[in-house]
């Protein structure tokens, strides 16, 4: 009872507690019984049906497994003209002058080329260098100066062009990948006109290698050593059967292939004309 002034309260508290309610917390160290859960029979894979689990991360298994994806690459520039160039020479009708450069030696004789000129390699900077001070040293002391080296390729547009002229190159090399084309386009021309054989051969970076430069767009010999010059005729005079005096070279166009949906329309539209001919021949027997 609360009393509050003259006025007295009583209030009735009743609970609805109850120990079934409310369990307490197992004790540290007791143990309790477990419940045996039940386990699953292992299932057998369906043959007909195996499972193939998927990887969803970056470049899992969304796409389909095998395809070629090389068509929806974005290619850098260069590749893509390079490529666009490519289907270019083969659509469009190449004149014979640049067609000849689509007709370089074979691998077999461009490789007995360059062992011939892998020779007559000319000298690198750094051994030119020491040769003139070898020579200026010679010289100082009365002696004499080293002799030197008698054979060379000799490399660099303008050079070639004024051996090819005075008729000091023996043998010309040309390489089939020039860019711009119009850099070599006169030469073999030249070559003929001057009656000095030359080769086209692949490519330019390997004709740099030569030289000690990237890329080389035409190199040539002047002369060989003594146990050279057997091998040296043999390719003067596949250069001269080859390209100097093979008239299907300076006539033969090149390019006008199709694509393959083209050649497939053309022929569709050929069996149609041939199938509508042969029926016009039956109505005109009939």
């Amino acid at each position: 009872s609360l009393i509050f002034g003259h006025k007295t309260y009583t209030a009735v508290v009743t609970s609805t507690f109850s120990p079934s309610v409310f369990t307490m917390a197992p004790k540290k160290g007791s143990k309790t019984a477990k419940k045996a859960v039940p386990t699953k029979a292992p299932t057998k894979a369906d043959p007909l049906f195996p499972s193939r689990p998927r990887s969803f991360n970056v470049g899992g298994a969304i796409r389909p497994a095998g395809r070629d994806l090389s068509r929806f690459v974005r290619w850098p520039k260069y590749v893509r003209i390079q490529r666009q160039r490519a289907v270019l020479y083969q659509r469009l009708k190449v004149p014979p002058s640049i067609n000849q450069f689509t007709k370089a030696i074979g691998k077999n004789e461009a490789a007995s080329v360059f062992n011939l000129l892998n020779k007559y390699r000319p000298e690198t900077a750094a051994a030119k260098k020491q040769r003139i001070k070898e020579t200026a040293a010679a010289v100082a002391a009365g002696k004499e100066a080293p002799a030197k080296v008698p054979h060379q390729i000799k490399f660099g547009l303008k050079h070639i062009t004024t051996l090819i002229e005075e008729k000091k190159a023996q043998l010309v090399l040309i390489a089939c990948d020039v860019d711009p084309i119009e850099l070599v386009l006169w030469l073999p021309a030249l070559c003929r006109k001057m009656d000095v054989p030359f080769l086209i051969v692949k490519d330019k970076a390997r004709l740099g290698t030569l030289v000690h430069q990237k890329t080389a767009a035409a190199v040539c010999l002047t002369g060989v050593n003594k146990e050279d010059e057997s091998q040296l005729k043999i390719f003067r005079d596949l250069g001269i059967e080859k390209f100097n005096k093979n008239n299907e070279l300076v006539r033969k166009w090149g390019g006008g292939i199709m694509g393959l949906k083209t050649q497939a329309k053309l022929d569709k539209r050929a069996k149609a004309i041939a199938a509508e001919e042969a029926k016009k021949a039956a109505s005109l027997r009939a």
